[in-house]
């Protein structure tokens, strides 16, 4: 079967945050969702459960749990158990409720930045610490900097450290080399990984994501891993996310936070999708990939071609792309206001992911061609006139 992702979708007038939150000239590029429609058997499984007609409180089956042990399993090589699965209404909702459940106030919490905004709001706004380790970037390519990780794991307040894997918004797929080091390094000294897993299913070919509980046992019992089909399948608005937590005292932790706030609940439609979309959406993802890889190489292609001074970090897994727009040489919020209101197009500004991004934009690639062209026509056309 073969799926069209080149097919356009009006979003306006949905209450889409992504293309309602601007107005109707502005081209949205920005945040982390899809432009392209679910899987058929997703759409079905949401209309059978439409039909039902009573949408009370709803509570997770077996089916959900088989769907999501199988998937990790077939596709990430853990064999993880039912009690192990956590429910949560989102990854950046699990986050939260994670560093309240393993951190005390005044605690520091690593992230390696530039790293995906929500992670300080998570941090910062429950009375922790941000501790940065920022990523190398040596020769067009990020590297973890483990010296510096080493020394920053020694100080008494750090509990935990929160992993991008793939890492948001740099593109990187970690090698189980690189997992392997930091792993062992937290585990000196006695700090909890928590590694956020949405985009694990986005990787492009000729990369391989290792998850970070499946590397060894002691690795399992000190982590907590989230994963979700809301970025793989498009479900983001479903609210659904599973953090999977292994160690029996983590998990009670976790577990009284999120009773604390009395969101233990999925919606009744966050089972039929997610079973749908880990059951028979194997194939649709792999037409995905290939889709996603043709529109990164139509983007390398044209910026080359028209915009050369523009230099694009490519990544090896999600459907974002990393764009250096630093020989253009303007202020970081001049930046982004730049292209917003004089290309049309809203990207992700790159300050927001720590002062690592300071000259970089986020692009969104998963959306039809025509799109992304017309996004990258914009843009180009803005800075050509800024130069005449």
């Amino acid at each position: 079967m073969s799926y069209d992702f080149d097919k356009v979708i009006e979003r306006r007038n949905t209450n889409c945050e992504k293309w309602d939150a601007m107005g109707e000239d502005v081209l949205p590029m920005w945040v982390a969702d899809m432009d392209f429609e679910v899987l058929p058997e997703i759409l079905e499984a949401v209309k059978k459960r439409a039909g039902h007609a009573v949408y009370g409180y709803t509570r997770f089956s077996d089916k959900y749990y088989d769907a999501v042990i199988s998937w990790v399993k077939r596709r990430h090589n853990w064999n993880i158990k039912k009690e192990w699965i956590v429910y949560s209404p989102g990854i950046v909702t699990g986050l939260n409720l994670i560093v309240k459940a393993l951190n005390q106030v005044g605690d520091k919490i690593i992230i390696q930045t530039p790293v995906y905004y929500p992670f300080f709001r998570a941090i910062e706004n429950n009375g922790f610490r941000v501790l940065r380790n920022p990523l190398k970037f040596e020769n067009g390519k990020y590297k973890m900097d483990f010296e510096d990780l080493e020394k920053k794991l020694k100080d008494k307040r750090v509990k935990t450290l929160i992993l991008c894997s793939p890492h948001n918004p740099v593109g990187r797929v970690w090698t189980k080399e690189e997992l392997k080091k930091l792993g062992d390094l937290c585990l000196e000294n006695g700090v909890t990984v928590v590694s956020d897993e949405i985009h694990s299913d986005i990787i492009y070919k000729e990369n391989e994501h290792t998850t970070f509980g499946a590397i060894s046992k002691d690795f399992e019992n000190n982590s907590i891993v989230c994963i979700s089909a809301s970025k793989t399948f498009n479900l983001a608005g479903l609210r659904t996310s599973s953090l999977i937590i292994p160690n029996k005292e983590l998990r009670r932790k976790v577990i009284n936070v999120i009773e604390s706030i009395g969101n233990a609940e999925p919606n009744a439609f966050s089972e039929c999708a997610s079973v749908a979309a880990y059951n028979h959406g194997e194939q649709w993802l792999s037409e995905l990939m290939d889709y996603l890889k043709e529109n990164l190489n139509f983007m390398k292609k044209y910026i080359s071609e028209n915009m050369p001074y523009v230099k694009v970090i490519e990544p090896e897994g999600t459907y974002l792309a990393w764009l250096d727009f630093s020989a253009l040489k303007m202020d970081p919020r001049e930046l982004h206001e730049f292209i917003l209101k004089k290309a049309k197009v809203w990207l992700d500004e790159g300050y927001i992911f720590g002062d690592e991004g300071n000259g970089f934009e986020r692009i969104n690639l998963a959306c039809p061609r025509s799109i992304l062209k017309e996004g990258l026509e914009r843009i180009n056309k803005a800075i050509k006139q800024s130069k005449e």
